[in-house]
């Protein structure tokens, strides 16, 4: 655990941020690998097929990322201002309500796997695989969720380090298992999604272990949990919007991907491609953001706004210098890189063209991303929630399908960064407004 209300603010946010940042690398390290491997060893048609799934598994991840930074927000706020009975109370809470919605996330995701394909127009010939895939990987919903629980948890409380750990496990024992199920036993996407299940069940079930074992305050009887329902009736305040919020984004990136999926495997493939090197540019901002949101909380909940401004001018400035370089390679290296997941050409014409139009509008998605991570940290979350329902529905959807029927399939890439744009603007003007100050939901007593 780590105090975030003391210390040089750049210097906390970077020390807190750089762990998410390698894990997160770790995790898309592990999803380029997952690709490279079907791409290369079962054929464009099963890359498609995983790509295809990955709105419907944003969206899985969107709910929740809303369903645990509820839970985030007030423990950072609770530990900042020194009420550890609360901080105990609000993990009890968010163990028990986690439960429970991973085993109704399972059972319906299952369910409606094969609806939810075909609304995305998945083309017949990628269908079987894409609804294989996607099965297995709904089954798995309670361990994606105790993951990311623990992990927004530990964010709370100033740890980022122990979920690296958990990450770099996840990884190295996905990777592994992606080999010997794909390219040994010939299972092909059913390999890919088994891989990543077992590797998440392994590394939230050594956590919580770890855990149990090394915080005192996370120690946790697994039979004699308390619900507290106050407490959770305040998680959900905030952890409704943000959830809808990263809802609306998942929802968005599905009609997108069903327009990309009208143009056939070749685009779909591209698209795919192109994304996850396109994931790497947006991690700095989104870890950053996080990191943000964590001091925000912890500095809100002991009365010391000076420093979350002070923290935002430093997580800025860190935040456009990763990301400026890493668009510099992006743009100097596009076609190699998406070589390295398909050697046809008209693949790596379509997801270089991706690379070349959305990488130098990462620098906008930064400071839109950073300013949510304030604002969200001080509980603000209907602002965020706001912007995306206007930036996302009203601009860039509707963007995405006038573009594309004028210039194709390149109108649907600058569709994106034209919804960036709108967002950050009204982020921007909220957070120079100086509302989000008087949001906090505890606040040390004076």
């Amino acid at each position: 655990m780590q105090d975030l209300t003391q210390g040089r603010e750049g210097s906390l946010i970077l020390r807190f941020s750089l762990p998410m940042l390698i894990g997160n690398l770790f995790q898309q390290f592990y999803n380029m690998v997952d690709s490279w491997v079907v791409g290369n060893f079962v054929g464009k048609e099963a890359l498609a097929a995983v790509g295809s799934s990955f709105p419907v598994i944003f969206f899985m991840i969107a709910l929740m990322t809303g369903l645990t930074m509820g839970a985030n927000i007030l423990i950072a706020q609770a530990y900042g201002a020194k009420q550890m009975d609360k901080v105990r109370s609000i993990i009890d809470t968010t163990y028990m309500a986690l439960f429970w919605m991973g085993i109704g996330l399972s059972i319906g995701g299952i369910l409606w796997t094969d609806p939810l394909l075909r609304i995305l127009r998945v083309p017949p010939d990628v269908l079987p695989s894409a609804a294989s895939y996607l099965r297995i990987i709904f089954g798995g919903s309670l361990l994606m969720l105790g993951y990311n629980g623990v992990s927004s948890i530990l964010r709370g409380l100033g740890d980022s380090k122990t979920p690296l750990y958990m990450l770099i496990i996840a990884t190295v024992l996905n990777i592994c298992l992606d080999l010997l199920f794909v390219i040994r036993f010939q299972w092909g996407t059913k390999g890919v999604a088994w891989a990543t299940v077992i590797s998440q069940g392994v590394s939230v079930i050594g956590s919580i272990l770890y855990l149990n074992r090394t915080h005192p305050v996370l120690r946790t009887n697994f039979a004699h949990l308390s619900f507290n329902p106050v407490l959770f009736r305040l998680s959900l305040k905030i952890g409704v919007p943000t959830g809808g919020q990263q809802i609306l984004v998942s929802l968005g990136m599905m009609f997108m991907i069903a327009i990309v999926n009208g143009f056939g495997a070749t685009v779909m493939a591209g698209f795919t491609a192109a994304s996850r090197i396109d994931s790497l540019a947006a991690l700095p901002a989104m870890n950053i953001g996080l990191a943000v949101s964590s001091f925000a909380g912890q500095n809100l909940g002991a009365g010391r706004p000076d420093r979350v401004r002070a923290g935002y001018a430093a997580a800025l400035r860190i935040g456009f210098g990763i990301v400026g370089i890493m668009i510099l390679l992006f743009l100097t290296f596009r076609r190699e890189l998406i070589g390295i997941f398909s050697q046809d050409p008209e693949v790596v014409r379509v997801g270089s063209e991706y690379l070349k139009i959305i990488a130098p509008f990462h620098l906008v998605f930064t400071l839109m991303f950073i300013t949510n991570g304030v604002i969200r940290g001080a509980g603000a979350v209907m602002v965020p929630f706001l912007t995306t329902l206007l930036a996302m529905w009203l601009i860039r959807v509707p963007a995405a399908i006038v573009f594309s029927r004028f210039w194709g399939v390149p109108g649907i890439w600058w569709s994106m960064p034209t919804g960036w744009i709108v967002g950050t603007a009204i982020s921007v003007l909220y957070y120079r407004s100086g509302r989000w100050t008087e949001k906090v939901l505890i606040q040390r007593e004076a």
